[in-house]
């Protein structure tokens, strides 16, 4: 087959207008499962604090005579507790001709990185929440930084290592101020269910209710093995809890736990929600349970 002479084509012409879409592919891997977990709290300084409290142990001999004077018992003060605010940024600028330009999938180039880098700072979030990372005070030249959820945990009895837990150091004593060191990390070992459900129970034992594990890929995998999980179609009762990015239901003897996939947590670790509520500290100025395999 030959082309008649003189045929105008396509491929040779001056002219033929660009066919490009106006959808953009966007791969946004910003699930952030710990910050949808945990919560937030206003504040209004660089560093703030809130207060933890404990119930004293239950005794089976609290008894009395009839009629006895009473005498003031001894009553636990609170701990104060705190950490400190980071500022993260991210910059972006665009030029008014880039703005007066017609553009395909966007009506603003600056909108549109505004969004992004908006979704980048919420990840740059998570994987310091996450992380074992010590607060630092800011000051003049110094940048604040914020502790991680791995720093605070003082009676971590799983790091794997043979002897006494490695343990974070505070700003005033071992549970008081900030944690102005980061833990020490333990000999990894393989995450096994049995190590799973000795961590939720001594978790339930010391007062806390586990609800969720953030485990990275590859942990979140070894757990979809675990013969505690639920069938895929089981209903689950707890409604105040919100399954983000993927879960599956572990039933476990202290309750039902979500296994939850972070891209962002540490790939040692599998922390729970146990001390959700003592976590809640600002990060980004105003805006307890883990184990080490």
């Amino acid at each position: 087959m030959a082309v008649p002479s003189n045929t105008i084509q396509a491929v040779g012409r001056i002219g033929i207008r660009e066919d490009l879409s106006d959808k953009i592919g966007e791969l946004f891997p910003d699930d952030c499962p710990f910050q949808k977990m945990i919560g937030k709290e206003s504040a209004s300084q660089v560093y703030h604090e809130w207060q933890t409290d404990s119930l004293a142990a239950a005794s089976a001999q609290n008894k009395t005579i009839q009629g006895d004077d009473l005498t003031n018992g001894s009553r636990a003060n609170t701990t104060r507790q705190g950490n400190y605010s980071q500022i993260m940024k991210k910059v972006v600028g665009s030029s008014t001709t880039m703005e007066a330009t017609r553009t395909a999938g966007r009506a603003s180039e600056l909108g549109r990185e505004l969004m992004k880098a908006g979704r980048e700072l919420k990840t740059d979030a998570e994987l310091r929440f996450t992380g074992n990372y010590a607060a630092v005070a800011p000051a003049s030249g110094t940048e604040g930084e914020t502790a991680g959820a791995l720093a605070f945990m003082t009676t971590n009895s799983y790091l794997g290592t043979a002897g006494s837990p490695a343990q974070p150091t505070y700003s005033g004593s071992t549970t008081v101020g900030y944690p102005n060191a980061a833990a020490t990390n333990g000999t990894q070992r393989t995450y096994t269910e049995a190590l799973l459900k000795t961590a939720l129970s001594d978790c339930w034992v010391k007062g806390g209710n586990p609800r969720l594990v953030i485990t990275d890929m590859p942990h979140k995998q070894i757990a979809a093995a675990f013969s505690g999980l639920a069938q895929a179609r089981r209903e689950t009762n707890d409604k105040r809890i919100t399954i983000v990015a993927g879960a599956d239901i572990y039933v476990s003897d202290a309750g039902e736990v979500q296994f939850v996939p972070s891209r962002f947590c540490s790939a040692r670790a599998a922390p729970s929600s146990a001390m959700a509520a003592v976590l809640r500290s600002p990060i980004l100025r105003s805006n307890e349970s883990a184990f080490e395999n």
